[in-house]
């Protein structure tokens, strides 16, 4: 029941940023690239976002196979949706 709900929220908001907090206490920073029934894989954001403001990431943004991580949906524990401007 939970986990259907982390499903539909993250299915919800491909394409922005989120914070993750999973049950053991880990965080994870990054802009959801794609959900499955198992796992939200999230794209890294960048530390330091310069001059350019949000969303530029360089001549190869955009989603491609095996960039980012998957976090798992059981192991959700808060999922926040980050502003779009968050310095």
């Amino acid at each position: 029941m939970l986990m259907s709900r982390y499903y539909n929220l993250c299915n919800k908001n491909i394409g922005r940023p989120v914070q993750i907090r999973t049950k053991d206490g880990r965080e994870h920073r990054g802009v959801i690239h794609r959900v499955n029934n198992s796992h939200v894989f999230l794209q890294p954001m960048p530390s330091n976002l310069g001059g350019y403001g949000y969303g530029y990431w360089g001549p190869y943004w955009g989603p491609r196979p095996g960039f980012g991580w998957g976090v798992a949906l059981g192991s959700i524990a808060t999922l926040a949706l980050l502003p779009l401007f968050f310095w």
